[in-house]
Protein backbone atom coordinates (compact mmCIF):
# COMPACT_ATOMS: atom_id res chain seq x y z
CA UNK A 1 0.00 0.00 0.00
CA UNK A 2 1.35 3.42 -0.99
CA UNK A 3 2.39 5.50 2.02
CA UNK A 4 3.72 9.05 2.20
CA UNK A 5 4.89 10.81 5.36
CA UNK A 6 5.00 14.60 5.33
CA UNK A 7 7.16 15.58 8.29
CA UNK A 8 6.87 18.91 10.04
CA UNK A 9 4.14 20.68 8.07
CA UNK A 10 1.99 23.54 9.36
CA UNK A 11 -1.64 22.82 8.50
CA UNK A 12 -3.10 25.93 6.87
CA UNK A 13 0.03 27.74 8.04
CA UNK A 14 -1.24 27.63 11.62
CA UNK A 15 0.11 26.25 14.89
CA UNK A 16 3.14 24.05 15.42
CA UNK A 17 4.47 21.72 12.70
CA UNK A 18 3.01 18.22 12.67
CA UNK A 19 3.60 15.02 10.74
CA UNK A 20 0.95 13.84 8.28
CA UNK A 21 0.85 10.17 7.29
CA UNK A 22 -0.97 9.34 4.08
CA UNK A 23 -1.98 5.73 3.52
CA UNK A 24 -3.92 4.36 0.57
CA UNK A 25 -5.06 7.74 -0.65
CA UNK A 26 -6.36 9.13 2.64
CA UNK A 27 -4.91 11.00 5.60
CA UNK A 28 -4.28 8.23 8.13
CA UNK A 29 -2.59 10.05 11.01
CA UNK A 30 -1.70 13.58 12.12
CA UNK A 31 0.71 14.29 14.95
CA UNK A 32 4.12 12.90 15.80
CA UNK A 33 4.49 9.96 13.43
CA UNK A 34 7.34 7.51 12.94
CA UNK A 35 8.01 6.78 9.29
CA UNK A 36 6.87 3.32 8.15
CA UNK A 37 9.64 1.33 6.48
CA UNK A 38 8.23 1.66 2.97
CA UNK A 39 6.91 5.24 3.20
CA UNK A 40 8.07 8.06 0.95
CA UNK A 41 9.20 10.84 3.29
CA UNK A 42 8.82 14.54 2.49
CA UNK A 43 10.65 16.88 4.86
CA UNK A 44 8.39 19.92 5.12
CA UNK A 45 10.46 21.88 7.64
CA UNK A 46 7.54 24.06 8.66
CA UNK A 47 6.09 24.61 5.20
CA UNK A 48 2.36 25.22 4.76
CA UNK A 49 0.12 22.26 3.95
CA UNK A 50 -3.11 23.03 2.10
CA UNK A 51 -5.82 21.02 0.35
CA UNK A 52 -4.97 20.59 -3.35
CA UNK A 53 -6.15 23.46 -5.52
CA UNK A 54 -9.14 23.28 -7.85
CA UNK A 55 -9.24 25.38 -11.04
CA UNK A 56 -12.70 26.01 -12.48
CA UNK A 57 -11.31 27.59 -15.64
CA UNK A 58 -8.51 25.97 -17.65
CA UNK A 59 -7.88 25.78 -21.39
CA UNK A 60 -6.10 22.52 -22.24
CA UNK A 61 -6.60 22.95 -26.02
CA UNK A 62 -7.05 19.22 -26.68
CA UNK A 63 -8.55 18.24 -29.05
CA UNK A 64 -7.60 20.54 -31.90
CA UNK A 65 -4.71 22.75 -30.79
CA UNK A 66 -2.21 20.25 -29.44
CA UNK A 67 0.54 22.52 -30.76
CA UNK A 68 -0.21 24.95 -27.92
CA UNK A 69 -1.14 22.58 -25.08
CA UNK A 70 -2.21 19.00 -24.47
CA UNK A 71 -4.04 17.39 -21.61
CA UNK A 72 -0.69 15.87 -20.60
CA UNK A 73 1.33 19.11 -20.60
CA UNK A 74 -1.51 21.11 -19.07
CA UNK A 75 -1.93 18.49 -16.34
CA UNK A 76 1.80 18.70 -15.62
CA UNK A 77 1.59 22.48 -15.28
CA UNK A 78 -1.40 22.08 -12.98
CA UNK A 79 0.31 19.53 -10.73
CA UNK A 80 3.42 21.71 -10.48
CA UNK A 81 1.15 24.59 -9.48
CA UNK A 82 -0.42 22.62 -6.62
CA UNK A 83 -3.63 21.67 -8.43
CA UNK A 84 -5.36 18.34 -8.01
CA UNK A 85 -8.42 19.08 -10.18
CA UNK A 86 -8.99 21.29 -13.22
CA UNK A 87 -11.99 22.07 -15.41
CA UNK A 88 -11.16 22.03 -19.12
CA UNK A 89 -13.12 24.58 -21.12
CA UNK A 90 -15.22 23.60 -24.11
CA UNK A 91 -13.71 25.83 -26.81
CA UNK A 92 -11.72 23.01 -28.38
CA UNK A 93 -11.80 21.88 -32.01
CA UNK A 94 -14.20 20.15 -32.31
CA UNK A 95 -16.15 21.92 -29.59
CA UNK A 96 -16.99 19.91 -26.48
CA UNK A 97 -20.73 20.16 -27.09
CA UNK A 98 -21.55 16.44 -27.05
CA UNK A 99 -20.83 13.32 -25.02
CA UNK A 100 -18.20 11.98 -27.42
CA UNK A 101 -15.84 14.95 -26.95
CA UNK A 102 -16.33 15.38 -23.20
CA UNK A 103 -15.75 11.67 -22.64
CA UNK A 104 -12.55 11.86 -24.71
CA UNK A 105 -11.24 14.71 -22.54
CA UNK A 106 -12.27 12.91 -19.35
CA UNK A 107 -10.66 9.61 -20.37
CA UNK A 108 -7.47 11.31 -21.53
CA UNK A 109 -7.22 13.06 -18.19
CA UNK A 110 -7.55 9.75 -16.37
CA UNK A 111 -4.85 8.21 -18.57
CA UNK A 112 -2.41 11.00 -17.74
CA UNK A 113 -3.36 10.80 -14.07
CA UNK A 114 -1.62 13.91 -12.75
CA UNK A 115 -4.79 15.83 -11.88
CA UNK A 116 -8.49 15.12 -12.14
CA UNK A 117 -9.55 16.61 -15.48
CA UNK A 118 -13.23 17.53 -15.58
CA UNK A 119 -14.52 18.59 -19.00
CA UNK A 120 -16.75 21.65 -19.20
CA UNK A 121 -19.55 21.18 -21.69
CA UNK A 122 -20.64 23.88 -24.13
CA UNK A 123 -23.95 25.62 -23.44
CA UNK A 124 -24.76 26.02 -27.12
CA UNK A 125 -23.92 23.99 -30.21
CA UNK A 126 -20.56 25.03 -31.59
CA UNK A 127 -20.44 27.94 -29.11
CA UNK A 128 -22.59 29.84 -31.60
CA UNK A 129 -25.25 30.92 -29.12
CA UNK A 130 -28.10 29.79 -31.38
CA UNK A 131 -29.42 26.58 -29.82
CA UNK A 132 -28.74 24.59 -26.69
CA UNK A 133 -26.20 21.79 -26.79
CA UNK A 134 -26.90 18.31 -25.40
CA UNK A 135 -26.62 19.31 -21.75
CA UNK A 136 -28.51 16.29 -20.46
CA UNK A 137 -26.52 13.80 -22.50
CA UNK A 138 -23.21 15.30 -21.38
CA UNK A 139 -24.32 15.43 -17.74
CA UNK A 140 -25.31 11.75 -17.85
CA UNK A 141 -22.24 10.63 -19.80
CA UNK A 142 -19.25 8.83 -18.28
CA UNK A 143 -17.64 12.28 -17.90
CA UNK A 144 -20.50 13.39 -15.63
CA UNK A 145 -20.29 17.03 -16.73
CA UNK A 146 -21.28 19.39 -13.92
CA UNK A 147 -20.32 22.77 -15.41
CA UNK A 148 -21.37 24.20 -18.77
CA UNK A 149 -19.93 27.29 -20.44
CA UNK A 150 -19.44 28.89 -23.84
CA UNK A 151 -16.34 30.60 -22.45
CA UNK A 152 -14.64 32.72 -25.05
CA UNK A 153 -18.15 33.63 -26.19
CA UNK A 154 -21.03 35.10 -24.25
CA UNK A 155 -24.42 33.41 -24.33
CA UNK A 156 -25.76 36.80 -25.36
CA UNK A 157 -29.32 35.86 -26.36
CA UNK A 158 -31.38 36.26 -23.16
CA UNK A 159 -33.91 33.64 -24.25
CA UNK A 160 -31.19 31.03 -24.86
CA UNK A 161 -29.57 31.88 -21.53
CA UNK A 162 -32.91 31.66 -19.75
CA UNK A 163 -33.58 28.22 -21.26
CA UNK A 164 -30.10 27.02 -20.27
CA UNK A 165 -30.60 28.16 -16.68
CA UNK A 166 -34.05 26.57 -16.48
CA UNK A 167 -32.80 23.30 -17.93
CA UNK A 168 -29.81 23.29 -15.55
CA UNK A 169 -32.06 23.09 -12.50
CA UNK A 170 -33.34 19.65 -13.49
CA UNK A 171 -29.77 18.43 -14.03
CA UNK A 172 -28.36 20.12 -10.91
CA UNK A 173 -25.51 21.64 -12.92
CA UNK A 174 -23.91 25.08 -13.13
CA UNK A 175 -24.06 27.49 -16.05
CA UNK A 176 -20.85 29.54 -16.22
CA UNK A 177 -21.09 32.75 -18.22
CA UNK A 178 -18.43 34.64 -20.14
CA UNK A 179 -19.95 38.04 -19.42
CA UNK A 180 -19.44 40.23 -22.47
CA UNK A 181 -22.19 42.00 -24.36
CA UNK A 182 -20.76 41.55 -27.89
CA UNK A 183 -22.47 44.60 -29.34
CA UNK A 184 -20.51 46.79 -26.91
CA UNK A 185 -17.11 45.24 -27.68
CA UNK A 186 -17.00 45.25 -31.49
CA UNK A 187 -13.38 45.99 -32.39
CA UNK A 188 -12.45 46.58 -28.75
CA UNK A 189 -8.78 46.05 -27.92
CA UNK A 190 -8.29 47.37 -24.36
CA UNK A 191 -10.13 48.63 -21.30
CA UNK A 192 -12.03 51.78 -22.20
CA UNK A 193 -10.22 54.55 -20.39
CA UNK A 194 -7.24 56.85 -20.31
CA UNK A 195 -4.70 54.23 -21.37
CA UNK A 196 -6.68 53.05 -24.40
CA UNK A 197 -7.20 56.65 -25.52
CA UNK A 198 -3.52 57.44 -25.19
CA UNK A 199 -2.42 54.31 -27.07
CA UNK A 200 -5.06 54.55 -29.79
CA UNK A 201 -6.88 51.33 -28.92
CA UNK A 202 -10.63 50.92 -29.35
CA UNK A 203 -12.13 50.86 -25.87
CA UNK A 204 -13.74 47.89 -24.10
CA UNK A 205 -16.31 49.34 -21.66
CA UNK A 206 -16.78 47.91 -18.20
CA UNK A 207 -20.53 48.02 -18.80
CA UNK A 208 -20.18 45.28 -21.41
CA UNK A 209 -19.41 42.90 -18.55
CA UNK A 210 -21.57 44.42 -15.85
CA UNK A 211 -24.77 44.53 -17.91
CA UNK A 212 -24.60 40.81 -18.73
CA UNK A 213 -23.88 39.89 -15.10
CA UNK A 214 -26.86 41.93 -13.92
CA UNK A 215 -29.13 40.40 -16.57
CA UNK A 216 -28.03 36.84 -15.83
CA UNK A 217 -28.35 37.25 -12.07
CA UNK A 218 -31.99 38.20 -12.60
CA UNK A 219 -32.54 35.29 -14.99
CA UNK A 220 -30.93 32.86 -12.55
CA UNK A 221 -32.97 34.21 -9.66
CA UNK A 222 -36.26 33.72 -11.50
CA UNK A 223 -35.22 30.24 -12.65
CA UNK A 224 -33.87 29.19 -9.25
CA UNK A 225 -30.72 28.17 -11.09
CA UNK A 226 -27.03 28.26 -10.25
CA UNK A 227 -25.04 30.84 -12.19
CA UNK A 228 -21.27 31.16 -12.15
CA UNK A 229 -19.59 34.31 -13.49
CA UNK A 230 -16.25 33.73 -15.19
CA UNK A 231 -13.20 36.02 -14.84
CA UNK A 232 -14.73 39.04 -13.09
CA UNK A 233 -12.69 42.11 -14.03
CA UNK A 234 -14.48 45.31 -12.97
CA UNK A 235 -15.39 47.00 -9.72
CA UNK A 236 -18.94 47.43 -11.02
CA UNK A 237 -19.33 43.69 -11.46
CA UNK A 238 -18.34 43.22 -7.82
CA UNK A 239 -21.12 45.63 -6.86
CA UNK A 240 -23.66 43.73 -8.97
CA UNK A 241 -22.60 40.43 -7.38
CA UNK A 242 -22.99 41.85 -3.88
CA UNK A 243 -26.47 43.11 -4.76
CA UNK A 244 -27.47 39.75 -6.25
CA UNK A 245 -26.20 37.75 -3.30
CA UNK A 246 -28.04 40.00 -0.87
CA UNK A 247 -31.22 39.13 -2.82
CA UNK A 248 -30.49 35.41 -2.35
CA UNK A 249 -29.52 34.73 -5.97
CA UNK A 250 -27.59 31.49 -6.40
CA UNK A 251 -24.62 33.13 -8.05
CA UNK A 252 -20.91 32.48 -7.63
CA UNK A 253 -17.95 34.18 -9.28
CA UNK A 254 -14.26 33.81 -9.96
CA UNK A 255 -11.39 36.24 -10.43
CA UNK A 256 -8.14 35.45 -12.24
CA UNK A 257 -4.68 35.99 -10.76
CA UNK A 258 -3.81 38.43 -13.53
CA UNK A 259 -6.81 40.61 -12.75
CA UNK A 260 -5.63 40.69 -9.12
CA UNK A 261 -2.16 41.93 -10.04
CA UNK A 262 -1.87 43.52 -13.47
CA UNK A 263 -3.42 46.75 -14.78
CA UNK A 264 -3.89 48.37 -18.16
CA UNK A 265 -0.71 50.36 -17.55
CA UNK A 266 1.06 47.26 -18.86
CA UNK A 267 -0.31 48.01 -22.32
CA UNK A 268 2.10 50.93 -22.79
CA UNK A 269 4.70 48.48 -24.16
CA UNK A 270 2.31 47.27 -26.90
CA UNK A 271 3.39 43.71 -25.97
CA UNK A 272 0.54 41.29 -26.88
CA UNK A 273 1.49 39.03 -23.97
CA UNK A 274 -0.67 41.47 -21.97
CA UNK A 275 -3.70 41.02 -24.22
CA UNK A 276 -6.44 39.06 -22.47
CA UNK A 277 -10.21 38.73 -22.45
CA UNK A 278 -11.62 40.46 -20.45
CA UNK A 279 -8.89 43.08 -20.68
CA UNK A 280 -6.63 44.27 -17.90
CA UNK A 281 -8.45 47.04 -16.07
CA UNK A 282 -7.43 49.97 -13.83
CA UNK A 283 -5.69 50.01 -10.47
CA UNK A 284 -9.02 50.96 -8.87
CA UNK A 285 -10.59 47.81 -10.33
CA UNK A 286 -7.72 45.67 -9.05
CA UNK A 287 -8.09 47.05 -5.53
CA UNK A 288 -11.87 46.45 -5.59
CA UNK A 289 -11.45 42.88 -6.87
CA UNK A 290 -8.98 42.04 -4.12
CA UNK A 291 -11.35 43.40 -1.47
CA UNK A 292 -14.31 41.52 -2.99
CA UNK A 293 -12.36 38.26 -2.96
CA UNK A 294 -11.35 38.75 0.66
CA UNK A 295 -14.95 39.56 1.58
CA UNK A 296 -16.39 36.56 -0.25
CA UNK A 297 -18.39 38.59 -2.77
CA UNK A 298 -16.12 36.93 -5.32
CA UNK A 299 -15.95 33.28 -4.33
CA UNK A 300 -12.75 31.92 -5.76
CA UNK A 301 -9.64 32.26 -7.90
CA UNK A 302 -9.56 30.59 -11.33
CA UNK A 303 -6.60 30.78 -13.67
CA UNK A 304 -8.18 31.10 -17.13
CA UNK A 305 -4.93 29.37 -18.20
CA UNK A 306 -4.78 30.12 -21.94
CA UNK A 307 -1.70 28.86 -23.80
CA UNK A 308 -0.99 30.20 -27.28
CA UNK A 309 1.50 29.38 -30.03
CA UNK A 310 4.26 31.96 -30.67
CA UNK A 311 2.72 33.10 -33.95
CA UNK A 312 -0.51 33.95 -32.12
CA UNK A 313 1.28 36.29 -29.72
CA UNK A 314 4.40 37.50 -31.53
CA UNK A 315 2.49 39.80 -33.87
CA UNK A 316 0.79 43.17 -33.88
CA UNK A 317 -1.61 43.78 -30.99
CA UNK A 318 -4.84 43.75 -33.02
CA UNK A 319 -4.02 40.35 -34.57
CA UNK A 320 -2.85 38.67 -31.36
CA UNK A 321 -4.97 36.09 -29.56
CA UNK A 322 -6.08 37.00 -26.02
CA UNK A 323 -4.92 34.88 -23.11
CA UNK A 324 -2.19 34.14 -20.58
CA UNK A 325 -0.63 31.14 -18.88
CA UNK A 326 -1.69 30.77 -15.26
CA UNK A 327 -1.50 27.31 -13.71
CA UNK A 328 2.06 27.41 -12.36
CA UNK A 329 1.99 31.04 -11.25
CA UNK A 330 -1.48 31.27 -9.66
CA UNK A 331 -0.48 30.43 -6.10
CA UNK A 332 2.42 32.87 -6.17
CA UNK A 333 0.28 35.72 -7.51
CA UNK A 334 -2.36 35.07 -4.86
CA UNK A 335 0.38 35.06 -2.22
CA UNK A 336 1.70 38.39 -3.51
CA UNK A 337 -1.67 40.12 -3.86
CA UNK A 338 -3.70 38.63 -1.02
CA UNK A 339 -1.41 37.08 1.62
CA UNK A 340 1.46 39.58 1.67
CA UNK A 341 -1.07 42.44 1.72
CA UNK A 342 -2.86 40.93 4.73
CA UNK A 343 -6.15 40.43 2.92
CA UNK A 344 -6.07 36.63 3.32
CA UNK A 345 -4.24 34.19 5.54
CA UNK A 346 -3.33 30.71 4.31
CA UNK A 347 -6.65 29.28 5.49
CA UNK A 348 -8.27 31.93 3.33
CA UNK A 349 -6.12 30.82 0.40
CA UNK A 350 -7.39 27.28 0.92
CA UNK A 351 -10.94 28.60 0.79
CA UNK A 352 -10.63 30.55 -2.48
CA UNK A 353 -8.31 28.15 -4.32
CA UNK A 354 -9.66 24.80 -3.14
CA UNK A 355 -12.73 24.67 -0.94
CA UNK A 356 -15.10 27.08 -2.71
CA UNK A 357 -14.31 25.96 -6.27
CA UNK A 358 -14.83 22.34 -5.20
CA UNK A 359 -18.18 23.28 -3.63
CA UNK A 360 -19.28 25.25 -6.70
CA UNK A 361 -18.51 22.32 -9.02
CA UNK A 362 -19.82 19.68 -6.64
CA UNK A 363 -16.60 17.69 -6.17
CA UNK A 364 -17.04 15.54 -3.05
CA UNK A 365 -13.38 14.51 -2.70
CA UNK A 366 -11.67 17.86 -3.40
CA UNK A 367 -11.28 20.87 -1.14
CA UNK A 368 -11.72 18.70 1.91
CA UNK A 369 -10.45 19.54 5.42
CA UNK A 370 -6.96 18.50 6.48
CA UNK A 371 -8.14 15.81 8.88
CA UNK A 372 -7.79 12.08 9.48
CA UNK A 373 -9.93 10.05 7.10
CA UNK A 374 -10.12 12.75 4.44
CA UNK A 375 -8.85 12.28 0.87
CA UNK A 376 -5.16 13.10 0.53
CA UNK A 377 -5.39 15.72 -2.21
CA UNK A 378 -2.71 18.06 -0.93
CA UNK A 379 -0.41 20.94 -1.83
CA UNK A 380 2.74 21.73 0.17
CA UNK A 381 3.86 25.35 -0.09
CA UNK A 382 7.07 27.06 0.99
CA UNK A 383 5.81 30.57 1.83
CA UNK A 384 9.28 32.01 2.36
CA UNK A 385 10.73 30.94 -0.97
CA UNK A 386 10.88 33.08 -4.10
CA UNK A 387 11.28 32.19 -7.74
CA UNK A 388 11.79 33.96 -11.04
CA UNK A 389 9.26 33.21 -13.77
CA UNK A 390 10.69 32.06 -17.10
CA UNK A 391 8.14 31.07 -19.72
CA UNK A 392 10.40 28.54 -21.44
CA UNK A 393 10.91 26.73 -18.12
CA UNK A 394 7.20 26.19 -17.47
CA UNK A 395 5.63 22.82 -18.20
CA UNK A 396 3.17 24.17 -20.76
CA UNK A 397 3.97 23.87 -24.45
CA UNK A 398 3.37 27.62 -24.71
CA UNK A 399 5.39 30.35 -23.00
CA UNK A 400 2.99 33.33 -23.04
CA UNK A 401 3.31 34.38 -19.40
CA UNK A 402 2.85 38.05 -18.47
CA UNK A 403 5.09 37.46 -15.44
CA UNK A 404 8.25 36.83 -17.46
CA UNK A 405 11.26 37.79 -15.33
CA UNK A 406 9.14 38.64 -12.28
CA UNK A 407 10.32 37.57 -8.84
CA UNK A 408 7.29 36.00 -7.14
CA UNK A 409 6.80 34.69 -3.59
CA UNK A 410 5.76 31.21 -2.44
CA UNK A 411 6.72 27.95 -4.12
CA UNK A 412 4.70 24.74 -4.39
CA UNK A 413 7.16 22.04 -3.31
CA UNK A 414 4.90 18.97 -3.51
CA UNK A 415 1.47 17.96 -4.77
CA UNK A 416 -0.39 14.77 -3.87
CA UNK A 417 -3.38 13.37 -5.75
CA UNK A 418 -5.21 10.78 -3.65
CA UNK A 419 -2.03 10.10 -1.73
CA UNK A 420 0.24 9.76 -4.75
CA UNK A 421 2.97 12.35 -5.22
CA UNK A 422 2.43 13.93 -8.64
CA UNK A 423 4.95 16.76 -8.38
CA UNK A 424 7.87 17.41 -6.09
CA UNK A 425 10.57 20.10 -5.99
CA UNK A 426 9.60 21.45 -9.40
CA UNK A 427 9.52 18.11 -11.19
CA UNK A 428 6.72 15.79 -12.26
CA UNK A 429 6.76 12.43 -10.48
Amino acid sequence: MNQVLIKGARLYGEGDPVDVLVTGGTIAEIGSVSAPDDAEVIEANGQVLLPGFVDLHTHLREPGREDTETIETGSAAAALGGYTAVFAMANTDPVADNSVIVEHVWRRGREVGLVDVHPVGAVTVGLKGERLAELGTMAKSAAGVRVFSDDGHCVHDPLIMRRALEYSTALDVVIAQHAEEPRLTVGAQAHEGEQASRLGYAGWPASAEESIVARDCLLAEHAGARLHVCHVSTSGTADVLRWAKERGTRVSAEVTPHHLLLTDERLATYDPVNKVNPPLRTNADVEKLRAALAEGVIDCVATDHAPHAPQDKDCEWSAARPGMLGLQTALSVVAATMVETGLLDWRGVAKVMSERPAEIAGLPDQGRPLAVGEPANLALVDPGAQWTVRGVELASLAANTPYEGMRLPAVVTATLLRGRVTAREGKIC
